[in-house]
């Protein structure tokens, strides 16, 4: 994962600007169709913290949260998790999840970067064990755990 190769950009309105992404805020997301877990993190210090989970199908109170968090956190980038299948083909919630992002830097006007996701669920539980966290108790904080992954995961590739 240390290659920028398994980064795609998705900056329309051409606000990327390298100096306010690595000095800001960046919320992470691991987008699923029932549930999208989020983190927070801080680039200058690599820091990468579980934050919420979003369990709902609705469009509307998904994007609701959503605005609240980014007029809470004012984050100069967001990362979203690609989940492609094992072989690297993607899948149709890939496609769910590339529209689910090209929404956010519409709605936003904040670039997007999405990585590639395929362990962070595996990655996520295994820290939950480690800690502790077992099972049926793993499910409310696991999205946002695996949003955490996604976001190590983006920190270590740039």
């Amino acid at each position: 994962m240390s290659s920028a190769s398994h980064l795609q950009l998705i900056d329309n309105e051409k606000v990327y600007d390298k100096a306010k992404v690595e000095s800001g805020t960046v919320l992470a997301f691991d987008f699923g169709e029932r549930r999208i877990g989020i983190a927070v993190g801080e680039h200058l210090i690599n820091s990468a913290n579980p934050l919420t989970t979003i369990d709902n199908e609705s469009n509307e109170v998904r994007f609701a949260t959503i605005t609240q968090l980014i007029n809470e956190w004012q984050p100069k980038l967001l990362v979203v998790g690609l989940p492609l299948s094992l072989d690297g083909s993607e899948t149709e919630v890939t496609q769910l999840c590339k529209k689910f992002a090209r929404r956010l830097n519409g709605r936003f006007n904040l670039p997007v970067i999405m990585i590639d996701e395929r362990y962070s669920s595996t990655e996520a539980s295994q820290m939950l064990n480690e800690s502790g966290i077992k099972g049926r108790a793993q499910k409310a904080m696991l999205d946002q755990v695996a949003a955490q992954t996604i976001l190590r995961s983006y920190f270590d590739s740039v």
